[in-house]
């Protein structure tokens, strides 16, 4: 029952998400050291060419906590931070890799090579309009998680 309950509100979300004719203000970005170093974690964030406030808040609170909390990370290359928009033809073969189809917030650490995938998008999205503290507490959580495996 849990699982068609997620499954209605990840619907509802994305069309919710699709519906709304904004501009995005970004395209594929990235935000990390030239060099990645090959074992790091990994925040990606997904969206398409139009989005809501919830999907707009989990990309300004996601490169809030990367860029505030893990600034020495991130500048060593052990974090990277993507934005990626599924809507142009580079971001589309990433989504692909990940089997993404509406907006959606990926946590992966790469170790010796391996990559292990960690979908925060139903955390993103039950905190991210309304509880920012939340929001960024949990991924936080995740990263310093990862850090310490």
């Amino acid at each position: 029952m849990k699982k068609i309950i997620l499954l209605i509100t990840l619907a509802i979300i994305s069309v919710a998400c699709g519906s709304k004719n904004n501009q995005t203000e970004s395209q594929t970005t990235e935000t990390t050291k030239a060099v990645i170093n090959p074992n790091r974690i990994e925040v990606l964030y997904f969206h398409g060419k139009q989005r809501c406030i919830t999907c707009k808040n989990i990309e300004k609170y996601s490169k809030e906590v990367v860029e505030n909390d893990f600034a020495k990370e991130l500048k060593h290359g052990d974090i990277v931070f993507k934005v990626i928009d599924f809507s142009t033809k580079e971001g589309e073969a990433v989504a692909d890799k990940y089997e993404i189809s509406f907006s959606s917030l990926l946590v992966n650490k790469y170790t010796n090579g391996q990559e292990t995938v960690n979908d925060m998008t139903e955390h993103a999205f039950s905190t991210a309009k309304e509880q920012e503290a939340e929001f960024k507490t949990g991924l936080k959580e995740k990263i310093n998680e990862l850090l310490k495996k």
